[in-house]
């Protein structure tokens, strides 16, 4: 019981953060979007969480902030798309760290993850701006602010990543993982 209020505990966490780190800066982008840090904390819920809780935790943080920043419209969509980017990110993550060549190197698969989790947020993105703007230029103008916002992404993780896994509670799960 207390391993699953504890996992409940951090899922929770983790969504307040991706919450905070996406509205902490946000750069407005043309296609009626923003480009923000927060995809990092995506990564990192799925790494971190697992499949099911990282990807509640991904998707509730990041709607949260749709919601808070007055994106409404792309509330629902960010739900889907960042829980499946985390889940997706978490997947490659964990097949690649426990090959032989990546055992003691994770930046290799933390980058890979974040491509990964990328992929589905610029095609996520690129889909629902196809819905709301029409098929063409207008969709298309979405992927450069998405490709940008996922290289951010990266990035942040790459840079959490060392220090989370210092913390007790971070270093017990990744422990659990191995």
């Amino acid at each position: 019981m207390a391993k699953k209020t504890s996992l409940l505990v951090i899922t929770a966490l983790m969504a307040a953060l991706t919450c905070i780190a996406t509205m902490v800066i946000t750069i407005p982008s043309p296609m009626n979007g923003y480009i923000h840090l927060g995809d990092g904390l995506v990564l990192l819920s799925g790494i971190l969480l697992g499949p099911i809780y990282g990807g509640m935790a991904a998707g509730v943080g990041s709607m949260l902030s749709d919601l808070l920043l007055g994106y409404p419209h792309y509330a629902l969509p960010t739900l889907v798309i960042k829980a499946f980017a985390a889940i997706v990110g978490g997947i490659i993550y964990n097949m690649l760290v426990h090959k032989s060549f990546c055992k003691k190197y994770h930046l290799i698969p933390l980058i890979a993850a974040g491509i990964g989790g990328g992929i589905i947020v610029t095609g996520g993105y690129f889909i629902v701006a196809s819905i709301l703007f029409g098929e063409g230029v207008a969709a298309l103008s979405s992927v450069p602010g998405n490709l940008l916002q996922n290289l951010f992404g990266i990035i942040v993780s790459c840079i959490l990543m060392p220090v989370l896994t210092h913390v007790p509670a971070v270093k017990s799960m990744l422990a659990r993982e191995a």
